[in-house]
């Protein structure tokens, strides 16, 4: 850690030495006064000018908020939403398209919406990088299926981390540094450096550099009644560095690198209910859980480390203009968690001594990815009322998913209580001690083939037509082996094509409104579903009602959606408003269902909908003080029901149910007052306040069906009567969010400012974690309390 803070700090301490403070210009064409100029169209244009949907969050905003990850940006985006489990692994979903948390075991589970950093995919699923803000131009959010121009993996909307470009006009640079107290016991902090050289009259270097230590807030319960605190902290670290090379005067390539690492000692999960300490035990302990408190055998660990490559070249001539964008992802990711008590669990069960059932158990999952991308578009570069882009795109991912579940001594207990030799028969090749052992290699391929064209018909009329066909294959291998598996191995494809289309309406009523219409189509791709877990389905009962559900399941369709909206955009005088109306009709959404007592997740198809409304509401009433405010309201349900041959609902898969992990409502206010306290010397002094307010959710769809839950446990270990039950209310509360900062920028580019986020220490429960339907364990993901910070900025 020190070594690292020192490297980066001698980066900093590089980029003030390399020139004399100057004054630090915007990046050309990105912001400018009131105007915000975007790509979501893959082409410059002005945010108010783009005829859908969208938010983009500036630099400056991204400072002034002390946001350090995109769940603090997202309570000020209408519509966006973020469900963090911990850094590296939240979870993205616009205008409510949501299935429900995706698991950490499911790797064949594809992203609803499609993240990009610049112009290449970053996303995957659950694991979708956390990226540090430093050194970002902005981040535009672009509401609706993304179909036509970003393809898969945009069928709720499209996040984008735009980066500062390297630039030959001038050297300029920036550090910050940042130390806060975490819930008043640990500290955290970040030290983060950006340098941009010019290396010749046609070639310029931009390097960025971040280290940051996360605070824990989290205290870990341990046998024999000690207590670790803050084990979910951790540190991010990284950077990037590009070129930018303009050997003709049209022309420009621009190679990159880009590494970043995380890693935690642990989750953000406090616990209500664990096998090993809860208030039923008679033989051992009885433990209630406080706030942000869990209980651990095994210490736990998350780590996630990502390497990319791109290589951008653009050509802009008088008539046509040419983009080549290729980049390459090398992505390892580890999950290491405590699952002594979900072992635990099975082994009570399977009638084990209490010494069994306390065996330490480790489950230790890994992703490795390795993902090839090519796009190549060609598009109109003249006035001309008549405007087209073509483009195809290639993508390749293969990608390697092991689980392994190592428990010291377990093979000879397994043998003691079930029979000599009964661990190595059920191994199917995997080493001893681990019940539960699985490698699954994933290999697809995706091709597409797009186009939008728009036309001027007046000077106030624009129509846009596009359009994308794509087509896809996905080979997948499952090999398992141990007591918990079917010791399965074998190999599945699926494969589909199909075609999005989009239409847009765009009609100037007045200068500076807007009128918006738009419909289009967007699309998530199929794939494989594991093979249950029949050993534990219904007791090994074979044929059981949980094995009859959710066998005979091998593959999900494509999700797909038809969006219809209108809005309007406004801009006078120092007020900026931008609404929309919504009604969006999903096909086969790709819903998780956790299988009964299998320890299995299988993916159905179902149907839904969503519609609302969402608006945002920027004004400059006078001078110095900056005011916005923006909301949506979500009706997001589920159309049809899936049901057990018994007639029973599946996990809450019914018609008029609440699709989850989304707010209905969602609201936030903020203010900035800025005003000179030195008029001689140009020092201004600011203020700012933020009030966010996130509405009640479901985790799953099936935690609204005979809510509040009663999950009985059913042991008798540690002297737990039979029966014992805890009772939760599984709806997710509304929580509030008040932060405050202040700060004083003195005219050399010098920023110092202090802040106080969740002022009110609000303990928000982001999503309800529960593991074998809470026989083995119950608890809650839970956000990051008071926080207390100082951060100091200096540009040149």
């Amino acid at each position: 850690m020190n070594k690292r803070a020192s490297l980066l700090a001698g980066l900093s301490c590089l980029a003030l030495a390399s020139t004399p403070a100057a004054a630090q210009d915007a990046p050309t064409g990105s912001y400018d006064g009131n105007e915000i100029i975007v790509t979501a169209t893959k082409r410059d244009a002005s945010l108010q000018d783009v005829p859908f949907s969208i938010n983009a969050q500036t630099e400056q905003a991204i400072e002034r908020a002390n946001a350090s990850t995109i769940e603090d940006l997202s309570r000020n985006v209408a519509g966006l939403t973020v469900q963090n489990l911990g850094p590296g692994q939240s979870q993205v979903s616009v205008r409510g398209v949501s299935a429900g948390q995706i698991a950490r075991d499911q790797p064949g589970v594809k992203e609803q919406v499609g993240v990009y950093l610049d112009e290449s995919v970053i996303s995957l699923s659950l694991f979708t990088p956390d990226l540090d803000l430093f050194d970002l131009n902005r981040v535009e959010t672009l509401r609706g299926p993304q179909g036509t121009l970003f393809g898969s993996g945009s069928v709720g909307g499209t996040l984008r981390y735009i980066t500062n470009q390297p630039t030959t006009d001038r050297v300029e640079g920036k550090v910050e540094g940042n130390v806060n107290l975490v819930d008043g016991d640990d500290f955290g902090g970040h030290l983060k450096g950006a340098i941009n050289l010019p290396l010749s009259q046609n070639l310029a270097m931009r390097a960025v550099g971040y280290y940051t230590r996360y605070a824990g807030f989290i205290d870990a319960l341990r046998e024999g009644g000690g207590v670790s605190e803050d084990v979910n902290s951790g540190e991010r670290y990284g950077g990037r560095v590009s070129l930018r090379w303009e050997p003709a005067e049209n022309l420009s390539i621009t190679p990159r690198f880009v590494y970043q690492k995380v890693t935690t000692d642990g989750f953000n999960r406090q616990e209500v209910y664990n096998l090993y300490a809860n208030q039923f035990t008679t033989t051992r302990q009885q433990v209630t859980f406080e706030e942000r408190q869990q209980y651990l055998l095994l210490d736990e660990a998350f780590e996630d480390e990502v390497k990319l490559f791109d290589l951008t070249m653009n050509y802009t001539g008088d008539v046509i203009g040419v983009t080549s964008v290729t980049s390459y992802t090398d992505r390892d990711i580890l999950v290491s968690r405590d699952a002594s008590a979900l072992t635990g669990s099975v082994s009570a069960d399977l009638g084990f001594p209490d010494a069994g059932i306390l065996l330490p158990s480790n489950l230790v999952d890994t992703t490795g990815v390795k993902q090839f991308t090519q796009e190549v578009r060609v598009n109109s570069a003249d006035d001309g009322p008549f405007q087209w882009l073509i483009g195809g795109y290639y993508a390749n991912v293969k990608r390697d998913y092991t689980q392994r579940l190592p428990t010291p001594g377990y093979d000879a207990v397994t043998d003691a209580t079930l029979g000599d030799g009964t661990s190595a028969a059920v191994a199917n090749g995997f080493g001893p001690n681990s019940p539960y052992n699985a490698d699954i290699p994933y290999d697809l391929s995706q091709i597409a083939i797009f186009g939008e064209v728009s036309y001027d018909f007046t000077e106030r009329l624009t129509a846009t037509v596009g359009g994308r066909y794509y087509a896809f294959d996905e080979t997948r291998r499952f090999v398992s082996g141990g007591l918990f598996t079917n010791g399965d191995n074998d190999r599945d494809k699926t494969s589909s094509t199909g075609f999005s289309p989009r239409l847009l309406l765009s009609y100037d009523v007045a200068e500076g409104i807007t009128l918006n219409a738009q419909a289009s189509k967007g699309f998530r791709l199929g794939g494989v579903n594991d093979p249950l877990n029949l050993p534990l389905c219904d007791g090994g009962v074979p044929n059981g009602p949980d094995a009859e559900t959710f066998g005979g399941r091998p593959r999900y369709d494509d999700e797909t959606l038809w969006n219809y909206e209108g809005g309007v955009k406004a801009q006078f005088g120092g007020i900026t408003f931008n609404a929309a109306g919504f009604y969006t009709k999903i096909n086969n959404l790709q819903v998780t269902a956790d299988a009964g007592s299998c320890s299995s997740r299988i993916v159905f198809n179902a149907d839904a909908h969503t519609m609302g409304l969402e608006f945002e509401l920027s004004a400059s009433p006078f001078t110095g003080l900056d005011l916005g405010l923006s909301g949506s309201y979500v009706e997001a349900e589920f159309d049809s029901t899936l049901t057990r041959p018994n007639g029973t609902v599946i996990e809450g898969i019914r018609d008029g149910n609440r699709l989850p992990s989304v707010p209905k409502f969602q609201m936030a206010a903020n203010a900035t007052y800025s005003f000179p306290i030195d008029p001689s010397s140009d020092t201004n002094a600011f203020v700012t306040a933020s009030f966010q307010h996130v509405g009640s959710r479901y985790t799953q769809p099936g935690d609204q069906e005979n809510n509040p839950r009663t999950f009985v446990h059913g042991f008798t270990f540690g002297g737990a009567p039979i029966g014992s039950a805890t009772t939760l209310d599984l709806k997710l509360p509304d929580y509030q969010l008040v932060n405050l900062g202040a700060g004083i920028e003195f005219p050399d580019e010098l920023e110092i400012s202090v802040y106080v986020n969740n002022l009110l220490d609000e303990n928000a429960l982001l999503a309800f974690d529960r593991e074998r339907g809470g026989r083995a364990r119950l608890g809650f993901a839970t956000n990051q309390p008071r926080t207390f910070g100082v951060t100091v900025r200096k540009g040149f």
